[in-house]
């Protein structure tokens, strides 16, 4: 008697298992996130040869996490870098009768908003504002802020000293 057995290359065991290979909390795809947190434009073929697996199945690993939308991948501007003269952060109760999701959605549109976040405590919403300068954080303000009904009170806390500014995901994929 002959003792066939099958072995299946990376690529065939991904295609047969796709949905289960999308999670973020598996193994090989907490490395692969890792390397592209590092570097975004890093190709499928250096990650396979760092991670000792097929090109293939890095390529297919992000495919199936890019469509169960676990990662996205995208530039992101460092407001540091761009070196705007002023930024804040806008503390915001939101006045009655107005549900938080739309004063954020209100302000999101602006370019100039880079962070909207609805939180518990003293603050309805928290928003991060970057300008080229206090006229236009001014500006914006007297707008967008307090000539809307929308908003009950506002605090300004601007930005003194950057001490870290990292647009990587929270969670370390150790």
């Amino acid at each position: 008697m002959t003792n066939v057995v099958n072995s299946l290359d990376d690529e065939d065991a991904d295609r047969q298992s796709g949905a289960s290979r999308a999670s973020p909390y598996d193994a090989l795809n907490q490395q692969i996130i890792r390397h592209l947190q590092s570097d975004g434009r890093m190709s499928f073929r250096s990650i396979a040869e760092i991670l000792d697996v097929s090109e293939g199945t890095v390529r297919n690993r992000v495919a199936w996490m890019k469509e169960a939308g676990v990662l996205t991948i995208v530039a992101v501007v460092d407001p540091t870098a761009m070196q705007y003269r002023t930024d804040a952060m806008l503390g915001i109760k939101v006045a009655p009768g107005w549900s938080p999701a739309k004063v954020a959605e209100r302000l999101g549109v602006h370019p100039e908003v880079v962070y909207a976040l609805w939180v518990s405590g003293r603050y309805d919403l928290l928003v991060e504002v970057v300008f080229d300068s206090y006229d236009d954080l001014t500006n914006f303000l007297t707008v967008h802020c307090y000539s809307e009904s929308d908003i009950s009170s506002i605090e300004i806390m601007t930005g003194l000293v950057m001490y870290k500014n990292q647009f990587l995901l929270k969670r370390d994929f150790n």
